[in-house]
């Protein structure tokens, strides 16, 4: 096997001379489509960013994934049925740092990139996505309350049954693999326990991106993805022109490619170096992602990448009460009386379930020699065989709809004999 810094140049030097050759008398390349909003004064970039680092303090964590519009508008439709003090800690929540955007209230930038995501859905991606309150022998919720949250944040209310603890959690995984389709990742691994006036937070995603580009599998050399485990993965290899930046202060490569039909992009940030994502997490920032964005510009690239899906199924009470969420889960503290007249004090949060998967595919119908196309010469590397994060957000509102991490490729595991 080659030595992998070898094996990046030898990637770039036949990416570089195969696409030369067929694009040196072609046109030139389209105007990129318009830049997204940047980050900053973003309700789903912000609470993304906080739960990101509360999920990634614990050292045992691997790949993870999650929605940060879903569940802001979740936290957003909890709101609405909140008052007092439990409705400012979830107005804390999401709040963002900055003015936001144009000067719209939360709920509405959060309702109106939802609904972006959804009406873009089947073009260059698939969503299957599905939001629900349960509650567990609680007062009727109120047919204004229920309206508004199902219009505005797409949150449906249904109700668990008269079990136990067990029988909750298989009813709510039987929802999470009817919304989905088929249950992604392994069993969440939580204990639930809704007792009288219990409201339990569910969210589920399946996403599956169609790249604009077609890549090429190298599967018959598989090479070493270097995370926590050493594996041997298929590497997906491009050359093109995509959003670009080389942070050599930070040491990041930040990368921006679209999907198919430009609705949406992924963003990977990638350490220089093989190391684990400590250091990258801890220079995050809201201001530093919008200018690391900002900065990217139209670049030759070659990227490699792991063939790799990400799939995470979670328990959020712990983080969510870390980042200030306190009062809704004592049911002596919660007030949640925006729900139904009768329920003040009588209704609490009992957990935040959070299933979601990635995949990403090539689109169908394209042919590579099409795609092939474009001016790309002397490209920059970007050899994602290490760890990096990876974001999709929407073009047209620039919000989050996925956050998570790379750092295991499932794969057979590489045995170093030196």
């Amino acid at each position: 096997m080659l030595p992998r810094l070898l094996f990046c140049l030898l990637i770039s030097l036949l990416l570089q001379g195969s696409t030369t050759n067929t694009t040196k008398n072609a046109a030139p390349p389209a105007s990129p489509s318009p830049r997204p909003p940047p980050p900053l004064g973003d309700p789903s970039w912000a609470l993304g960013l906080r739960l990101y680092k509360a999920l990634r303090s614990d050292p045992s964590s691997a790949n993870t994934l999650f929605s940060p519009l879903l569940l802001a508008c979740s936290l957003g439709a909890l709101g609405e049925g909140s008052v007092g003090t439990t409705a400012n800690q979830i107005q804390e929540l999401l709040k963002v740092p900055s003015p936001s955007k144009a000067g719209r209230e939360v709920g509405e930038l959060l309702s109106g990139a939802l609904k972006s995501f959804t009406d873009a859905n089947g073009t260059g991606f698939h969503l299957h996505t599905s939001s629900a309150v349960f509650t567990k022998q609680t007062p009727a919720v109120s047919q204004a309350y229920a309206k508004v949250s199902q219009t505005k944040f797409r949150l449906r209310h249904q109700t668990l049954g008269k079990g136990d603890s067990k029988a909750d959690l298989k009813q709510l995984h039987d929802w999470a693999k009817a919304a989905l389709g088929v249950l992604q990742g392994a069993p969440l691994e939580a204990e639930i326990r809704a007792k009288a006036g219990a409201l339990i937070l569910g969210n589920a995603l399946h996403f599956k991106g169609l790249w604009e580009r077609a890549f090429s599998e190298e599967s018959n050399d598989p090479r070493v993805f270097l995370g926590r485990k050493y594996t041997k993965v298929v590497m997906m290899h491009r050359a093109g022109l995509y959003r670009f930046h080389e942070d050599t202060d930070s040491m990041v490569q930040i990368l921006e490619a679209p999907l198919w039909g430009g609705k949406a992009s992924l963003v990977l940030l990638l350490p220089f170096h093989v190391e684990n994502l400590a250091r990258l997490n801890k220079l995050l920032t809201l201001e530093l992602l919008s200018k690391w964005l900002q900065k990217t510009s139209l670049t030759s690239v070659a990227i490699s990448m792991p063939k790799a899906n990400i799939t995470n199924t979670l328990s959020l009470q712990k983080q969510l009460f870390t980042l200030g969420l306190t009062d809704a889960w004592d049911p002596k503290m919660a007030d949640f009386s925006g729900m139904s007249e009768k329920s003040k004090g009588k209704l609490h949060l009992a957990g935040v379930l959070h299933w979601a998967s990635l995949e990403l595919a090539s689109p169908t119908g394209k042919q590579d020699a099409e795609l092939e196309e474009e001016h790309v010469e002397k490209p920059k590397v970007f050899y994602a065989d290490h760890p990096f994060i990876i974001c999709v957000r929407d073009n047209t509102t620039g919000a989050l709809l996925l956050m998570g991490t790379l750092e295991y490729a499932e794969g057979e595991a590489f045995h170093d004999e030196l």
